[in-house]
């Protein structure tokens, strides 16, 4: 759909201007102006914007750009799918803690590659962050801290770091799009004083290089407000649904601290969730009963 929505873009920028200037006449202003003036100016614009971009941002920010470009194919992290194995995940472990105590969760946590327990739920065991995160709680809670509003206000700051790890590449992307219509401006000025240059030549080619030069301003502002701002919004999207994973995790977790039995506590981790990926009641009790017991 986003991918979709970028082709309409080009679509309807070019329809518009034949539906202005009549189809034989847009044609010719597309073929004669601007696509002679575009290499050009695209160098100016697009590679001033990408040569700022490396220096304002660290490799592991564009490294994060390169993977959150995915959001235009894929638009959300998880799916529905993920979260009920996700919430099963929690259900086991839970029971477990409650039918066996906490040190019972001491051999899934410190091997948790080899763990017979995560196996069980491939996404989520091929999830190392997410994975390494919830090991990490339940490690502090083995060692004795059961307190609820200490965990919570521990993981909402973790959370806060990965939400800005996580966030930073779409920001990032939205700051090079705010600064590509400037860029736009300077490619336009470029191209008058090329035309100043050139005031000797006659009208009709004096007129030919004015609108090369205002291709530049056209390109500015059509990229940054038609490609990278909306691909930006796109990247930061995805992020949240990244984020949202990880509150799942605490709300299910802060719950069950808070003396919820373990259905209980995976059922406010399903209700937080939103409606696109959130399983139904039956779906979850039908995924539970058919795990097996923990050990």
């Amino acid at each position: 759909m986003k991918l979709l929505g970028l082709a309409l873009v080009f679509i309807c920028t070019a329809g518009g201007l034949m539906i202005v200037a009549g189809v034989d006449k847009g044609i010719s202003l597309i073929t004669k102006s601007i696509l002679p003036a575009m290499p050009g100016e695209m160098v100016i614009i697009m590679g001033c914007a990408f040569a700022a971009f490396m220096v304002a941002n660290s490799m592991d920010v564009i490294k994060g750009c390169i993977k959150y470009l995915g959001a235009l194919t894929k638009p959300a992290a998880y799916s529905k799918e993920d979260y009920i194995e996700l919430l099963s995940c929690l259900f086991m472990i839970f029971k477990l803690a409650r039918t066996k105590g906490w040190l019972a969760l001491e051999s899934h946590i410190e091997n948790a590659h080899d763990s017979e327990l995560f196996k069980q739920f491939p996404s989520f065991h091929n999830n190392h962050h997410a994975e390494v995160f919830l090991c990490d709680y339940l490690r502090i809670i083995s060692l004795g801290n059961e307190n609820p509003h200490q965990i919570e206000a521990l993981m909402d700051e973790e959370i806060a770091n990965i939400a800005h790890h996580e966030e930073h590449p779409g920001h990032a992307v939205q700051h090079m799009a705010d600064g590509v219509p400037a860029l736009g401006i300077v490619a336009a000025v470029l191209g008058v004083i090329k035309t100043m240059a050139s005031i000797n030549e006659p009208p009709e080619v004096l007129g030919k290089m004015i609108g090369g030069a205002l291709v530049g301003t056209f390109l500015g502002v059509w990229l940054a407000y038609g490609m990278i701002g909306p691909i930006a919004g796109a990247m930061t999207a995805k992020a949240e649904t990244e984020i949202m994973y990880y509150k799942a995790i605490k709300v299910g977790m802060i719950a069950f601290l808070n003396g919820a039995a373990p259905q209980v506590a995976v059922e406010f981790a399903r209700k937080f969730l939103p409606h696109d990926v959130q399983p139904t009641f039956q779906e979850l009790e039908e995924k539970l009963n058919e795990l097996p017991a923990p050990g």
